[in-house]
């Protein structure tokens, strides 16, 4: 079997904010592969299925695309950061981002919203000044 992501008939069901999002990526995602058969969701401009390498080429050549916008701009801490996150930040940071545990936890198909607090919610505490 391929390895890809492909397509698949699994409904998840999400709040419309989400749910809107995703469905117009999608949406914008099919409409520039229409002219391509492939049955994989993510492809190339040949239509070919992005491969785990690809992926990971593109993901470096963005991250270093946006760490020399940060750096021209003057923000060195940003620079920083962006150069130190990783493809692997992005289902924590989505977790984290959400407010509404239950809305996390359906976006990454956990049917636990404890799986979801321990494991990928990165939501520090807000510290009082000491003065």
């Amino acid at each position: 079997m391929a390895r890809g992501l492909a397509l698949c008939p699994t409904v998840l069901t999400f709040g419309a904010d989400i749910a809107e999002s995703l469905g117009n990526l999608i949406k914008q995602m099919a409409a520039r592969n229409a002219e391509h058969t492939s049955p994989y969701l993510i492809v190339s401009e040949r239509g070919k299925r992005v491969t785990k390498s690809m992926l990971r080429l593109r993901w470096d050549a963005a991250r270093d695309l946006a760490k020399r916008a940060a750096v021209e701009g003057g923000d060195d801490q940003l620079a920083t950061r962006i150069a130190q996150f990783q493809f692997r930040d992005i289902r924590p940071k989505a977790a984290s981002e959400i407010t509404d545990l239950k809305e996390a936890s359906r976006l990454l198909g956990h049917t636990e919203e404890e799986l979801t607090e321990r494991v990928y919610r990165r939501v520090g505490a807000i510290a009082k000044p000491s003065r």
